[in-house]
């Protein structure tokens, strides 16, 4: 996120603490003194009965962030959403507490087919001034949206992970509103805009009749008055576009480029402004675009207002001494995921002519149960650090290390920071899975930017070191810690020369995307034996106009 883009986010933002008090303000209408009921109560609640949203120009129309939430009281609004492997479909489990009892129901069979959230889950209409629908849609509610407190007795922090994945092949996500919380029911920039101009409309939200027989929420819509107005970029302030795009930058991964834009650099997948991998962030609450400033960046106490910039992780004070060690406790568990978002280019910022290039996003993520924690230790005057893996035991006490490699700076515009060398390497192999081509890319800024399954032991639903401006140092830094938190991966897109795979002159046919995690198994793991990935594609077309199909992965079809 660049200081312009945080700046135009934050211009338009105001105090977490005022965003609640108003959610809070309507919550404060239910009964006082009954008793808490044992599963959750649900209601749909507006923070306001008017709205003012921002065209801005050049945009395709505004967002409909109309200040709607999801309440929670009695008990957390909780699910389990997994999958046992790609053979098999998603199933979501609803997770209810009573006391110190738990019990669960699944929902539905085909009801939630991904990890995104609750599909279908509100209807938002919008009318003219003559009474005309201009627009009509349902919308898809995760339960970990931008959210907040609605009681001054609820919980100061909510335990739940702030944003749904939408990596194809996620396996297991955690959704929730927490115990006298309210969770916006806006997609964030995962929703469309509304092509409608400048002027006064009615909007109509309402939980559709599914869900409201699902839970037992009551059937009360909430009406709101709706201002679009017309703003022009350099204006600045509050707006959609401070939030959207800004929200967008923030999560783009490596090398992100401004906003629609593709990033400059190999990175994290990054296009037509959202990552295909990065998990949705949260959507601001509305009242945090009311157009006051904000003292500081990212989450306070008591408030999640679904901006975070995950904090640096600090490396040991001192490289390690004494003799290495790597004991009988907990280990990371590396695993590669097929590759995904694959395509031809022409190699993106050389243009060569009549070149041919495969595209790819790949992901290696941590199964746990321990985090791999890499400690980089600088030799003055170098552009190179010794590299070392922390072992932990199930107290959180370091009790051992190991030598593993080195960590590298890599200078290039859109990188600036330290690769761990040898995490993760890409190979193209034939039909008979012989290997022909290799990309050069097997150096990686280690950072938590998927959430991949939250439901494996021990797995950290808040990890730092998620934000790549502060993941991996600076190039004045004397050290680096990089961690691979349990449940999390790193997602990385190659498009560039050397990086992406050379297919000018192979001829058309069948072929493998190879990723392989901890190739030269310099890091110790649980398992080896679950290291690696394929994924099938079929090169067609003739020499600098070549294509690629890409078969599904057994139920996974994305390409």
């Amino acid at each position: 996120m660049t200081r312009q883009h945080r700046k135009r986010l934050w211009r338009s933002a105001l105090a977490a603490s005022a965003a609640l008090t108003v959610v809070a303000g309507v919550a404060a209408a239910s009964p006082v003194g009954k008793p808490a009921e044992a599963s959750p109560k649900l209601r749909l609640i507006a923070a306001s009965t008017s709205v003012t949203l921002d065209r801005w120009e050049g945009e395709p129309g505004v967002y409909l962030d109309l200040g709607t939430y999801i309440t929670s009281e009695g008990s957390p609004l909780e699910f389990n959403v997994t999958r046992k492997s790609y053979k098999d479909p998603v199933v979501a489990k609803q997770i209810i507490r009573e006391g110190k009892k738990t019990r669960t129901r699944t929902l539905p069979a085909g009801l939630v087919k991904d990890f995104s959230g609750l599909p279908g889950f509100v209807e938002v209409t919008l009318t003219d001034t003559r009474g005309k629908v201009v627009a009509k849609r349902a919308e898809t509610f995760c339960p970990n949206n931008a959210s907040g407190r609605i009681h001054p007795d609820a919980p100061a922090k909510s335990k739940y992970p702030e944003s749904c994945p939408t990596n194809p092949f996620t396996l297991g996500s955690v959704w929730g509103v927490e115990k006298g919380w309210a969770s916006n029911t806006y997609a964030g920039y995962y929703s469309s805009p509304v092509d409608v101009p400048a002027g006064k409309y009615t909007a109509k939200v309402s939980v559709t009749k599914r869900y409201r027989d699902l839970f037992k929420l009551p059937d009360e819509p909430k009406t709101l008055t709706v201002t679009v107005r017309e703003r022009k970029p350099e204006e600045g302030g509050a707006g959609a576009r401070g939030s959207h795009d800004s929200m967008v930058a923030g999560h783009s991964g490596h090398g992100a480029g401004a906003p629609g834009q593709p990033a400059n650099g190999s990175g994290h997948a990054y296009h037509e402004g959202r990552g295909a991998d990065a998990p949705a962030p949260p959507a601001l609450p509305y009242a945090l675009k009311a157009g006051r400033s904000m003292a500081h960046l990212g989450d306070g106490p008591g408030h999640t207002d679904g901006s975070r910039i995950a904090p640096a992780l600090k490396a040991n004070a001192k490289r390690p001494a004494g003799r290495a060690s790597v004991p009988n406790v907990p280990k990371p568990d590396l695993r590669s995921l097929p590759a995904w978002d694959i395509g031809i280019s022409d190699g993106e910022d050389g243009d060569v002519p009549g070149k041919d290039y495969m595209v790819f996003s790949a992901n290696v993520w941590n199964a746990g149960p321990a985090p791999l924690v890499v400690d980089g230790f600088r030799t003055p005057g170098k552009d190179l650090m010794d590299a070392y893996q922390y072992f932990y035991d199930s107290a959180g006490k370091q009790v051992g290390y190991s030598p593993t490699g080195t960590m590298e700076w890599d200078p290039r515009a859109g990188h600036e920071h330290w690769h761990f060398t040898d995490f993760a390497s890409y190979r193209l192999l034939r039909a008979d899975q012989k290997e022909i081509v290799r990309s050069g890319k097997e150096a990686f800024c280690l950072a938590n930017t998927d959430a991949i399954d939250y439901t494996v032991k021990n797995a950290n639903w808040h990890p730092n070191n998620t934000d790549l401006s502060t993941a991996c140092g600076q190039q004045s830094s004397l050290s680096v810690r990089e961690v691979l938190d349990v449940g999390s991966g790193d997602t990385y897109t190659q498009y560039r020369p050397g990086q992406s795979f050379d297919v000018t002159d192979l001829p058309n046919g069948t072929y493998y995307i190879q990723v392989i995690a901890n190739p030269e198994k310099r890091l110790f793991e649980s398992n080896l034996n679950n290291n690696v990935a394929l994924r099938k594609v079929v090169l067609s077309g003739t020499k600098g106009a070549r294509k690629v199909t890409v078969p599904p992965h057994e139920l996974i079809n994305a390409p």
